[in-house]
């Protein structure tokens, strides 16, 4: 069996198409998501992209969920190469209206998922001298009250990614963090609807407003940051280690 990948959140947007951009570089792509129809679709691009796809219908935020697909992933395949931590929608609210359960959430889905992930199949990618590439966002360089939870999460990632390839260098395992900027996923769709309603625009309107505020030429399709994964998980670049990379169309104007 040649090169194994898992992708998390694979069932729609950016992690969906990076399962499929994937399947042009590894043999097999492992699948996770809740929804076992959505994720029957990836599965069917996936193999026509030329991989087989192992669908794991798993709620990360249950502890034991990394721990049986790593497990499961490995007995079908025998070795894990790349893991790549897409999941993680995280609760977009107010710094004060937001709750201890909203929080926990979060955590749950996006940070401790990526963690136990990784922890789980850390022997399997020592031994394929593999890599990891956690989703963070460009919120975690720009945090606002208005999204706390965002940035906050975010920034806890990019330090929990730097932990990892620490111990990568001695392991030989190579992690790097993915942040994204404005993609135009369902769930910014739905974000950009909230900002049209609250400044009385048409949700055309709103979708280039928000571009001219933030100084985007263009929003980010799921595409560039499969590609941009895909690029880390590359052979000729596994002496990037430790790196966040920011994949936002210059969106974010910090040093």
């Amino acid at each position: 069996m040649d090169r194994v990948a898992i992708v998390t959140g694979a069932s729609r947007g950016i992690g969906r198409a990076t399962a499929i951009r994937l399947a042009r570089d590894f043999s097999a792509v492992a699948l996770v998501a809740r929804t076992e129809t959505t994720l029957a679709r990836t599965a069917d691009a996936v193999r026509a992209a030329g991989a087989e796809p192992l669908i794991f219908a798993q709620d990360l935020r249950q502890p034991e969920a990394a721990g049986a697909i790593v497990a499961a992933t490995r007995r079908s395949f025998g070795r894990i190469d790349a893991i790549a931590c897409i999941a993680g929608a995280v609760p977009q609210a107010d710094l004060f209206a937001l709750t201890d359960e909203q929080w926990d959430d979060g955590l749950a889905l996006k940070f401790h998922s990526a963690r136990r992930l990784t922890i789980a199949a850390w022997d399997a990618l020592k031994s394929s001298r593999g890599s990891v590439a956690i989703t963070s966002g460009t919120s975690a360089y720009t945090p606002k009250a208005s999204l706390a939870a965002v940035g906050t999460i975010n920034a806890a990632i990019l330090a929990l990614a730097k932990s990892f390839a620490d111990r990568g260098i001695k392991d030989g395992v190579q992690v790097n963090t993915i942040l994204p900027g404005s993609v135009m996923t369902d769930r910014r769709k739905m974000m950009l609807q909230g900002y049209a309603d609250m400044h009385g625009l048409s949700l055309e309107a709103a979708i280039d407003r928000f571009a001219a505020e933030v100084g985007i030429a263009r929003y980010g399709q799921p595409d560039d940051v499969a590609n941009a994964v895909a690029f880390l998980f590359a052979p000729d670049s596994q002496w990037i280690t430790g790196a966040a990379l920011r994949v936002d169309g210059g969106e974010t104007k910090v040093l």
